[in-house]
């Protein structure tokens, strides 16, 4: 049972990426909800048809998230039209596959750019009228690869992922005296065109086939797609951020939630099982200790 929930609440959402995908879904269902959203996007005229629908309810913005200037400036229009933010959701963001080995430099930080700094740039831009308006929710969309990792050919984008987990970290810590919270949401597949038109895939080295070629045909999989619903997902980020109780990390997605569940174990076994090891680094334990015996891999 849901618990310190505030049913009816009008809530002002500020959506990156809103114009397909995750970002789009979310937009509908906070506007079916009866709040109201600043819908940013490279191109805001695909937001026409959701303008038309909902009226002032939806206010659509161009913003490119890898340019500080216009976050700031999207930021400013969407509080000057409604007047607070109350949830900033990062969405924006794409991954492209090729091995580490063979990318190219640019298209690494390309990425990058979007899938990290468009975050630095946008909850930056936000933060001063969070601050001042004691209040506010900050939503990071990261991936279950941002919390689990290793999926070969996406380096960048999972790189990206991590980061962001980390600066959420210090962020909700630096903001909670204000009120602020921060949640850092991480789906597994879900249908939408994450791994379609937004994603390229370069070429891969037939030394890749079995780990980065094996990635790119399940993320191309059959008719039927990804697991997720993306309707299902957005629904559920709306009712979280309706609440008091909110969760430092959510996993959306089977695969997501015991995915993580089976790494934080792992890492609680290694973690137990090196603990003493760890300990002894410090001036004032024993040293030398026994290391664990020395299992094959």
């Amino acid at each position: 049972m849901e618990q310190n929930t505030e049913q009816g609440m009008e809530q002002t959402w500020f959506i990156t990426g809103s114009s397909r995908g995750f970002g789009r879904t979310l937009v509908r269902a906070a506007l079916e909800a009866g709040d109201r959203v600043a819908a940013t996007a490279r191109r805001p005229e695909q937001l026409a048809d959701l303008a038309e629908e909902f009226g002032d309810r939806i206010r659509p913005i161009a913003l490119d998230v890898t340019d500080p200037e216009a976050a700031r400036a999207a930021v400013a229009e969407a509080h000057a039209h409604f007047g607070r933010i109350d949830v900033l959701v990062n969405n924006a963001g794409y991954a492209n596959v090729s091995p580490i080995e063979t990318t190219e430099d640019a298209d690494f930080r390309a990425q990058f750019e979007t899938n990290f700094w468009g975050v630095y740039n946008v909850t930056k831009a936000a933060l001063p009228l969070l601050r001042e308006q004691r209040g506010g929710l900050v939503m990071q969309f990261s991936s279950v690869g941002g919390r689990v990792g290793g999926s070969p050919g996406i380096a960048s984008y999972q790189a990206a992922k991590f980061a962001i987990d980390g600066f959420s970290r210090v962020l909700r810590v630096e903001t909670a005296p204000f009120g602020v919270k921060v949640l850092v949401v991480e789906p597994s597949g879900f249908r939408t065109d994450w791994a379609g038109s937004s994603m390229v895939v370069h070429d891969i080295p037939a030394a890749y086939a079995e780990t980065v070629g094996a990635l790119n045909k399940r993320l191309r999989q059959g008719d039927a797609g990804a697991a997720g619903d993306p309707v299902r997902a957005a629904g559920i980020l709306v009712r979280v951020a309706k609440r008091r109780d909110i969760p430092d990390h959510l996993p959306l997605g089977v695969n997501a939630a015991e995915s993580s569940i089976a790494m934080d174990r792992r890492l609680l076994e290694e973690d137990t099982r090196w603990r003493e090891v760890s300990r002894s680094a410090d001036f004032a334990e024993p040293y030398p200790v026994a290391f664990p015996s020395d299992q094959a891999s």
